[in-house]
């Protein structure tokens, strides 16, 4: 098990390694407001305990030469990101640079034991690739509520067979270290925190259009989840009264009308009732419709494509808006599946934000696609485990 350290000074080191990479005794000590003596105390005692090594010379700054210093390299840290259709597993150095990266197609649908046995499978084969000797710790997304203390599924509405199921306990015994459970919508967020696009911003929103459709909301640079770890979950919020009926139990939820499902089902409604056009081509070649048969269209110019994209992402954009007029967010990130929709999708989300919030809330309120992809994820779980392990004993 990796050694924790030992008090509030110790894990402030720890995070600033982690964040800002290697960095002088020197500077340390102005960052984290400790005297030389006592800094050189608290650095010692991490690297007793393996957790920080002396990294050469800093560069001079008049007088005595302070020493560099950074966390271990042999540290390594798991991050899996399981969707409603495919899982993706990575190591991570403790600076949560990615070393390997898997990724393969799975049906969450098949439950908890069916699922960790790929995702185990996935990570043995990341050590054999000689990533890893073993884990210092791991962290798991998973697209459904999670009761974030202990790290477990609740009725999740598109995962039968995960409710209450105890995935930190079950992988913490197959893996051999810590770990830590969060809805993959939050994990997103942690990501595009540590290295993607919102890095300096601390108020924003984080939008994952998938199979669901889910919001990480990060207040002050912390992920906010609630008194019960479901904030965020905008998937289930009303669009229409009549409209289609949800997973949830529902009817007319924003997830039931646009998500990689509900874009395929209308796609496919549109064909069969007498559109051509690319769509249609691509029904007939395949015998189905995706998501991404949609998005492909729409970039070859078909106008039914076009048109889903738009109708789809103007709801979204609705329902971003009354997030945006109650939130004040400063800045708003759009990922997930879906997002291979691209800039169509964006420009119907922007309009409908910039024309339903107040001018004070978007005059200056950026609202851009995610540029990590799929590892936003792993790097956000990587990040969760991290602030973990780097938290006192």
């Amino acid at each position: 098990m990796t050694a924790r350290p030992a008090n509030s000074h110790q894990a402030r080191i720890l995070r600033l390694l982690r964040d800002e990479g290697p960095n002088s005794r020197a500077q340390l000590g102005e960052l984290v407001n400790l005297s030389r003596s006592k800094l050189a105390v608290e650095v010692d005692r991490l690297t007793e305990i393996g957790l920080v090594v002396n990294d050469g010379l800093a560069a001079s700054r008049g007088g005595r030469r302070s020493h560099n210093v950074r966390l271990a390299p042999e540290l390594r840290f798991l991050g899996i990101d399981i969707g409603a259709t495919s899982v993706d597993v990575a190591v991570t150095n403790a600076e949560l640079e990615v070393l390997g990266h898997l990724s393969q197609p799975i049906d969450v649908r098949e439950g908890p034991v069916a699922v960790f046995e790929q995702v185990l499978d996935m990570a043995g084969k990341l050590k054999a690739a000689g990533l890893a000797e073993g884990f210092d710790g791991a962290g798991v997304g998973i697209p459904g509520p999670v009761r974030f203390p202990e790290g477990v599924p609740v009725a999740p509405p598109i995962m039968p067979g995960w409710d209450s199921f105890p995935i930190r306990e079950a992988l913490s015994q197959d893996l051999g270290c810590p770990v830590m459970v969060d809805n993959d919508v939050n994990l997103m967020a942690l990501g595009e925190q540590h290295v993607g696009v919102a890095r300096s911003v601390g108020d924003f929103l984080c939008v994952k259009i998938g199979t669901g459709i889910g919001c990480g909301i990060v207040v002050g640079g912390e992920v906010h989840r609630g008194v019960t770890g479901s904030a965020g979950d905008i998937g289930h919020i009303q669009v229409d009264p009549h409209g289609h009926p949800c997973t949830c139990g529902n009817r007319g939820c924003l997830e039931a009308h646009f998500s990689g499902a509900a874009l395929a089902r209308n796609a496919l409604a549109a064909v069969e009732s007498g559109h051509a056009g690319e769509l249609a081509d691509r029904l007939a070649n395949s015998g189905t419709l995706t998501a991404a048969d949609v998005a492909a269209a729409a970039a070859a110019g078909d106008a039914l494509a076009i048109d889903l994209i738009r109708e789809g992402g103007g709801l979204v954009g609705q329902v971003i808006a009354g997030l945006v007029s109650f939130f004040n967010p400063g800045l708003v990130v759009v990922g997930g599946g879906v997002t291979g929709l691209g800039h169509s999708l964006l420009a119907a989300i922007r309009t409908q934000v910039y024309r339903r919030s107040l001018p004070l809330a978007t005059r200056n309120l950026p609202i851009v696609l995610s540029e990590l992809g799929s590892q936003a994820g792993v790097i956000g779980a990587a990040r969760l485990i991290t602030d973990r392990v780097f938290s006192p004993a």
